[in-house]
């Protein structure tokens, strides 16, 4: 019949090295805790400090709030870019066809300022001549009619 003997391997009979028994005393050298540390908190940015928040947010939340993010600045992005064309397009097309349409309206209203003066300068030729034609008529009657009878004199101030 067959025995079975248990053999303890000799790495495991000796001490590891390490801490002794008595773990109270032990102390973590790397933690950030530790009185014997450099760090100044008064230097450190804004930044810094928001950026070690984050571990704080977990990670899916974070996936979250980054794909609301960048959805956000593609829009931001995508109104620019075609905010911007759309503004270039209205611009040279007002350029193009309103600077034309107003210089032509201004010569239009030139010229029809020069025919009315044309006219005036007519009906006053007719005013100082009308005393030779007419027998009987007040001037201000005959220029009242020239006009078209619409108008009253008036005096001036």
């Amino acid at each position: 019949m067959v025995q079975l003997v248990e053999v303890e391997d000799e790495h495991f009979q000796s001490a590891q090295p390490g801490p002794e028994e008595d773990d109270a005393d032990f102390t973590d050298t790397d933690s950030e805790i530790s009185e014997d540390s450099d760090y100044d908190p008064s230097q450190e940015t804004l930044a810094e400090r928001l950026y070690a928040l984050k571990d704080i947010i977990p990670p899916t939340t974070r996936g979250w709030i980054g794909a609301r993010f960048d959805t956000g600045a593609r829009a931001v992005q995508n109104t620019w870019f075609y905010g911007s064309r759309t503004v270039w397009v209205v611009c040279t097309a007002a350029l193009m066809i309103g600077v034309p349409l107003a210089t032509c309206w201004a010569e239009d209203q030139q010229i029809e300022g020069m025919e009315r003066e044309y006219r005036m300068r007519e009906m006053g030729s007719e005013l100082l001549t009308a005393g030779e034609d007419q027998k009987e008529g007040n001037t201000a009657d005959m220029l009242n009619q020239a006009i078209g009878g619409k108008t009253e004199a008036r005096p001036s101030l």
